[in-house]
């Protein structure tokens, strides 16, 4: 048997505001249905999310659709750019991303590393993986922290592979116990939505 999570990076969500606040764009809205629709037929066990509004929207159709309420997670938010708590602007974001790919300890002053994010995700989700061992688990999450989680496993995820994920995006990871034994992305903009 095996554990399956579904890594669900959030939709399109406004540029500026509050990490934690921000809510979805009516395209963001629509393509949460999409993703409803994309997994509702799954046979998903868990739904869990990062406590971010955009997070928990993208994913929060799907559990009513099964009957399950989300199990918010406070460590599976995104990675902290910045000790305010606002989003960091994409010409900021690019470089911080450079250097933090390349040295994982690399902060800004009141910020997180991604060595220091990657822990606290991966811890969650290797208890997930014990808890829910041979289920089918859901995670709403963010493109940092969803890449650092899956390049704990492979380092095939890295900056390159972030830089090509979507808004919103979906991998679907195969674990036989804490061993991540495939991956397959599921989401496509093809995707239609049913009435």
């Amino acid at each position: 048997m095996s554990t399956f999570v579904y890594m669900v990076r959030h939709g399109e969500s406004p540029k500026e505001g509050n990490e934690r606040t921000r809510v979805l764009t009516e395209k963001g809205l629509v393509d949460a249905q999409r993703v409803t629709d994309l997994l509702k037929d799954e046979q998903i066990d868990i739904v869990v999310s990062s406590p971010y509004i955009r997070s928990i929207s993208t994913v929060e159709n799907l559990a009513k659709k099964i009957g399950k309420d989300v199990l918010v997670i406070e460590d599976l938010k995104e990675r902290i750019f910045s000790p305010d708590g606002n989003r960091v602007s994409d010409q900021e974001l690019a470089p911080l991303l450079e250097k933090s790919f390349l040295n994982p300890d690399f902060t800004l002053e009141g910020g997180e590393s991604n060595a220091d994010c990657q822990q606290r995700a991966v811890t969650v989700l290797k208890e997930l993986l014990n808890t829910y061992r041979d289920k089918k688990v859901v995670f709403g999450s963010h493109g940092a922290v969803m890449t650092l989680m899956m390049g704990y496993f492979n380092d095939h995820y890295d900056l390159s592979f972030l830089k090509n994920t979507t808004k919103p995006d979906i991998y679907r990871m195969e674990f036989n116990e804490l061993e991540l034994v495939n991956v397959q992305r599921l989401w496509s903009e093809e995707v239609e939505v049913s009435s």
